[in-house]
């Protein structure tokens, strides 16, 4: 058995919660911190770490009160190390650490990534290794081969805009407030999703390629030409092109490696409309989607703490360190070198 404590502070959202690999997820705390960034229209790098710094302890007493167990009860303390704002990576890494060396447990950097592969583990339907990852979020369009916990390939990506970057840029265009995704998703469920023909971009591309820039342009010069009253019908048209371009994608990356199971991660997979049409183009094809839980869809620690937990029950520990780093840009698979069985 092992208990671990994750630690997640990459962006705007302060995370920490323990699982146990015997009883599952024992507490899950999160701090949001939408309200202070709604005013400038997105995140403020330096306010964000000043908020980590204020609510990060007072967190891991509230998680640890709900959870039932001391600091002592702890196997691990997992962090996430990068990809995420510089600032606010080392807020969540330097308590993290100075836990692992009071406490003489180990310290787990996690890649932000691999906590969203492995998020839908967390369900009540997990899926088996292994399977095809889409993550789709604010940051990240990306298709994965997830072999095993620590055995990652990379697909295909977006090449410019990822399709949670999309969706924000275009509830700005629209004039909706931050964060834009669940705004717009909002609006569209009274739109008309056939008004408004919009590209689906690189559908056609054989490759599991993606790119969201040229379509959030297209929208741009729609909005340019209609009024308010229109705007839930081009929300629903563009939210059709990248539900569309995706569900594509995601058939032919099955097609591609023979692999039934696919896992949908991030931001954008709480889109409903996302989660309907992808369940039923894969049930078409003789195949399974799993998704995380809702809550978990955004960043939180209960994914950090699960992957920390994996990686200790698989063998996996850091390559030894001196010192701890963090890496606001980090490739997923060059991450995995940074561990060894």
């Amino acid at each position: 058995m092992v208990r671990v404590l994750g630690i997640e502070s990459s962006c705007d959202e302060t995370g920490v919660a323990i699982y146990d690999s015997d009883r599952g997820l024992l507490a899950d705390s999160l701090h949001s911190q939408i309200k202070l960034h709604n005013e400038y229209g997105g995140v403020v790098p330096e306010l964000a770490s000043r908020d980590h710094i204020r609510r990060i302890t007072p967190l891991i007493k509230e998680t640890l009160s709900t959870a039932k167990c001391q600091l002592t009860d702890l196997s691990a303390i997992a962090y996430t190390a990068g990809p995420g704002l510089a600032g606010a990576l080392l807020v969540g890494a330097s308590v993290a650490e100075s836990l692992s060396f009071a406490l003489s447990i180990p310290a787990l950097p996690i890649h932000h990534l691999e906590g969203h592969l492995l998020s839908p583990c967390l369900s009540d339907t997990p899926p088996q290794f292994p399977f095809i990852a889409l993550l789709v979020s604010g940051g990240h369009s990306q298709f994965m081969k997830v072999t095993q916990v620590g055995e990652y390939e990379l697909l295909g990506e977006s090449v410019d805009d990822a399709a949670g970057e999309a969706f924000d840029k275009t509830a700005k265009l629209l004039g909706l407030p931050y964060p834009g995704g669940p705004h717009l998703a909002k609006l569209a469920a009274t739109g008309n999703p056939k008004r408004f023909h919009f590209p689906r971009p690189m559908i056609h591309s054989g490759d599991l390629m993606m790119s969201f820039s040229g379509l959030k342009t297209a929208v741009s010069l729609t909005v340019s030409q209609y009024q308010k009253e229109d705007y839930n019908d081009i929300a629903a048209s563009f939210e059709a092109a990248v539900v569309d371009t995706l569900c594509a994608k995601a058939v032919h990356a099955l097609k591609l490696t023979g692999i039934k199971q696919l896992v949908i991660a991030g931001g954008v997979g709480a889109n409903l409309k996302l989660r309907e049409q992808l369940t039923s183009v894969i049930k078409q094809q003789g195949g399974s989607v799993f998704y995380p839980p809702l809550k978990l869809c955004t960043d939180n620690g209960a994914m950090i703490a699960y992957a920390g937990a994996q990686k200790l029950l698989s063998g996996q520990l850091p390559v030894q360190k001196e010192s701890f780093a963090i890496y606001p840009r980090w490739d997923l698979q060059v991450y995995s070198t940074r561990y060894k069985s």
